[in-house]
């Protein structure tokens, strides 16, 4: 990318799927399959042969462009299937890393437009500097940019619609600058101010803490330095775990029988909906856990 690279570890966007290492397969053959014993009969009910989220490692060299994404029924209103809600895990980055996440003053469109026009539109934002282990949810509607130094986990709909607000000038390698999309951004934006965007946590060892649950996905961070049973049997989701640190072992038992997947950090593991039991997870690492609740 032009200001960095990203890595999408589990996708089903086309043209960009994942292949899992078990089947050989790419993640959109496998949902046609096995539809809702992948996703869960909610999760295919709502979004049939459209696997629901993307999941992507950023690594930002340089700072990424201000933007925002729409509401699922904005995006509609545009011809595309889903708006895009995500959030952010920030990895080890480095010293001056920052971002940016939300507005810190109360602007109209009309004052939106014009700090873009003026090239000021950054006053406006709320600045965090971040470190390992910080969390940002960015709901469709809330302004945001990755900033250079940035080391980031983003759990997001399946989507790649952005509306660029401001790119500092930047031009691609034909010397062109990129388009922005300030009238649909200003359609787009939550204009709503709050006193503060980032999500606080405290850490637990050998327990989940949930980070997010929104109508798009929960996440839960787990510190695991110990054997951990995990109960999934009660959730119609698939899981997903994406290990950020360490390594370890996710224990399934079937019929009497044990069957170990180990991994490590950069690592993903897909738990289909249908194999949804008990497991064991033992090692230590740090990893998020993904899944999508009932309604």
């Amino acid at each position: 990318m032009i200001w960095g690279a990203e890595r999408w570890i589990l996708s089903a966007y086309p043209g960009r799927d994942s292949i899992c290492v078990e089947t050989g397969k790419n993640i959109w053959a496998m949902l046609c399959e096995q539809k809702e014993q992948l996703v869960g009969k909610h999760v295919f009910a709502r979004y049939g042969d459209t696997f629901p989220l993307l999941m992507k490692f950023i690594d930002a060299r340089d700072d990424l462009s201000i933007q925002v994404h729409p509401s699922d029924a904005l995006a509609q209103k545009y011809g595309l299937p889903f708006g895009k809600t995500e959030m952010w895990y920030v990895l080890p980055s480095s010293d001056d890393a920052r971002l940016y996440c939300g507005l810190k003053q109360q602007l109209t469109p009309d004052e939106y437009k014009q700090m873009v026009a003026d090239k000021t539109i950054v006053n406006a934002l709320a600045e965090y500097p971040v470190r390992d282990g910080d969390c940002f949810f960015i709901p469709a509607g809330r302004i945001h940019a990755i900033c250079s130094g940035s080391q980031i986990c983003e759990i997001q709909q399946t989507s790649d619609t952005t509306y660029r607000i401001y790119d500092y000038d930047r031009v691609d390698k034909d010397g062109n600058r990129r388009e922005l999309h300030t009238d649909k951004a200003a359609e787009s934006i939550d204009y709503t101010v709050l006193p503060d965007y980032r999500t606080h946590y405290t850490p637990k060892k050998n327990e989940p803490v949930n980070l997010v649950t929104c109508p798009y996905f929960t996440t839960n961070i787990l510190h695991i330095d110990a054997p951990v049973t995990r109960d999934y049997s009660s959730l119609d989701s698939f899981v997903t775990l994406i290990c950020m640190e360490g390594e370890g072992v996710l224990t399934e038992y079937c019929n009497g029988q044990a069957t170990d997947y180990p991994f490590r950090q950069g690592e993903l593991l897909l738990l289909p909906a249908s194999d949804n039991a008990p497991v064991q997870l033992s090692g230590k690492f740090r990893a998020l856990e993904i899944y999508i609740e009932q309604d």
